[in-house]
């Protein structure tokens, strides 16, 4: 990935994750899972439901030290099956 994010932020920051997945009672834990993996923390996502009940959307702050930490974060979120986004 090239990103600018070591030009744009000073480490460490907190970043907001939104991550949008299909709607499961999984979802949260697949993505604590894997969070946990790469900067552990105590999570808990702000959950919401799409207007159709399909899709839910979490929100969930994370210190990071790095761009490198970052651009993990994202691969590895975006790599879990049910996951379609992540911002």
């Amino acid at each position: 990935m090239k990103t600018k994010f070591d030009e744009l932020l000073e480490f460490p920051t907190v970043l907001n994750f939104k991550v949008m997945g299909v709607a499961c009672d999984e979802l949260p834990d697949l993505v604590i899972n894997e969070l946990q993996k790469h900067a552990p923390g105590d999570y808990s996502p702000k959950v919401k439901a799409s207007s159709k009940g399909t899709y839910h959307s979490l929100a969930i702050a994370v210190t990071v030290t790095s761009k490198e930490q970052i651009e993990t974060i994202y691969k590895k979120l975006t790599a879990i099956d049910i996951v379609r986004y992540v911002l």
